[in-house]
């Protein structure tokens, strides 16, 4: 079965341009299928403060009224994913910008009412809702498919959608179709023992440890969706997921000692 490499990368490196083409040099130089994942909260706050748009957040989680919708879509789907595909482009890694829209390949549900009202927020309840044959068939024109973090409803609205989550579903959608490896990368080594410690990288994490880490509090806020996302994937066939360093995106796809592996 073909390999897939299904790559997420995170705001901070997004944010910092050295970092984000050395990133995708890497990238682009990966051997076999690829798909990759962006997502881009902090240059929508940035701009949206500019714009008058001040972010409104509960918990870490962005509410998308229909401003605010406006804004992720003008920058998730438009400066952030054409800037990527352009610089991809030019490292000689054909690909095509994407959103869950596109194709039909993201279709989603708007979070539903609870103690939050999140607005425009889109939850994906599984793979089948996910157009794996659309997805083939790029794959099969030697394309790399890029995602914006923004899915459809089916009823003409956009929605805005966790990455994570995004590029977790994506690689369950395709896991009877390739052996998939999901990687997560942001500015950290990996999952830290210390989080002021950049080098308390935790070599490997199982279901029970994550347990014990998040009652200890190692695990927190961010990491833990991450890493329950990831958990997620291994229960529904995805092969390896690893958590670490863009810088180190090429060791991890090669099955290399970098970051953090998730085993079940």
């Amino acid at each position: 079965m073909e390999e897939l490499n299904i790559i997420k990368i995170g705001g901070n490196i997004l944010d910092n341009p050295v970092q984000l083409h050395r990133f995708l040099s890497d990238f682009a130089s990966l051997d076999g299928a690829k798909m990759l994942v962006h997502g881009g909260g902090k240059t929508a706050s940035s701009i949206g403060q500019r714009l008058g748009i001040m972010p409104k957040m509960v918990e870490g989680r962005r509410i998308t009224d229909a401003e605010t919708l406006e804004l992720v879509t003008m920058v998730y789907g438009g400066l952030i994913n054409k800037q990527v595909v352009a610089q991809l482009q030019a490292l000689g890694c054909n690909a095509i910008g994407l959103t869950g829209a596109d194709a039909n390949a993201i279709y989603a549900e708007k979070r539903p009412v609870r103690e939050v009202d999140y607005g425009f927020a889109g939850d994906v309840s599984g793979s089948k809702n996910i157009n794996a044959a659309a997805l083939k068939g790029l794959l099969s024109l030697d394309l790399t498919p890029v995602f914006a973090p923004l899915t459809h409803d089916g009823n003409g609205s956009l929605l805005n959608t966790n990455a994570d989550t995004i590029a977790s579903v994506l690689a369950t959608a395709l896991a009877p179709h390739y052996e998939v490896k999901l990687i997560y990368c942001f500015e950290k080594k990996g999952v830290l023992q210390d989080a002021a410690d950049n080098d308390s990288v935790i070599p490997e994490i199982d279901k029970a440890l994550y347990n014990e880490l998040k009652e200890t509090g190692v695990v927190s806020l961010g990491m833990i969706p991450k890493l329950d996302n990831a958990f997620a994937a291994l229960d529904k066939g995805v092969r390896a997921v690893q958590i670490g360093d863009a810088s180190a995106v090429g060791r991890m796809a090669a099955g290399g000692k970098a970051g953090t592996l998730i085993t079940l």
